[in-house]
């Protein structure tokens, strides 16, 4: 079960990014509550997760989640660029998160 709240405390990470960078800077302010909603939720989830995994674990996997997520978000919503080092980079992330798994007990 801590592996499941992380995973959805790392898609919450997504979309509070998301709603952030809709937020232009807290100056918009249903973007703005809703990144304080699903940041709440998101740490919420992750401390619940870190109950059970260890902190490195349980910190890089949350981080990793969101970054390999919100650089797919920007690219599919955003118009982000797409280039091979970027996606080199994410699978390497990827990579690491699966390690990281693999790692724990």
């Amino acid at each position: 079960m801590p592996w499941i709240f992380l995973g959805i405390a790392g898609l919450l990470e997504v979309v509070w990014a998301l709603l952030m960078k809709q937020s232009n800077g807290f100056t918009r302010f249903w973007p703005t509550v809703g990144t304080l909603i699903f940041m709440l939720g998101s740490f919420g989830l992750l401390s619940v997760a870190m109950r059970s995994l260890p902190l490195g674990t349980a910190y890089t996997v949350w981080t990793g989640i969101g970054a390999v997520g919100a650089f797919a978000v920007g690219i599919a919503f955003l118009g982000e660029q797409v280039s091979a080092t970027r996606v080199i980079a994410a699978a390497l992330i990827v990579g690491g998160l699966i390690l990281m798994k693999l790692s724990s007990d």
